[in-house]
């Protein structure tokens, strides 16, 4: 499979609501596994299809980080949280699309979600530890919801700042383009 670019905070795109998988067909698997490879190259622990610029309901999420332990790699497809427990537990959460930036949000300890598999097939399971903040993060994602909304107006205003600083620095460091545009410059 390939390795497909992550959107960048500030992006429109993972601002908005993804919509639900109709389909269920071999791209919907190209586009599963090429989001498994990209989130395990990063490194991450979960990835949902808007980071890579497809708005669809999809997320793909592995929490398995001891060193010899076998990888447990999940695709869930219209993924939707039907009860959490009212037990909460703050974590210090990152995101792939906000590279560096990190900050405490308080979520549900448990969470009960129905999903679909890649085969159509419909699954329910309970998520608890880092699976229940990896699997509401990603599911946030898909609504067009980022973990710094959570936070104060100033703070995410400054990682907001931080990351247009870093885009711009990003896009002086693309290499010049090859060809006859570079007979151009």
């Amino acid at each position: 499979m390939s390795l497909r670019p992550i959107l960048l905070h500030p992006d429109p795109r993972l601002k908005a609501v993804a919509k639900p998988v109709t389909v269920f067909d071999d791209a919907l698997r190209r586009l599963a596994h090429d989001m498994l490879d990209t989130m395990y190259d990063a490194p991450g622990i979960g990835l949902a299809a808007p980071q890579v610029g497809v708005l669809s309901r999809m997320i793909v999420m592995d929490c398995v980080k001891e060193e010899g332990e076998t990888p447990r790699p999940m695709v869930l497809v219209n993924p939707e949280v039907v009860w959490t427990s009212e037990e909460k537990a703050p974590y210090e959460e990152g995101c792939l699309s906000i590279p560096e930036h990190f900050a405490e949000v308080t979520r549900p300890r448990e969470v009960e979600v129905v999903w679909t598999d890649l085969d159509g097939q419909a699954h329910q399971g309970r998520f608890d530890g880092l699976w229940a903040v990896c699997v509401q993060h990603e599911i946030d994602h898909l609504d067009g919801t980022l973990f710094i909304d959570y936070l104060g107006p100033i703070k995410r205003g400054v990682i907001t700042r931080k990351m247009e600083k870093l885009k711009r620095d990003l896009a002086r460091e693309k290499p010049a383009p090859k060809g006859r545009e570079a007979e151009r410059l």
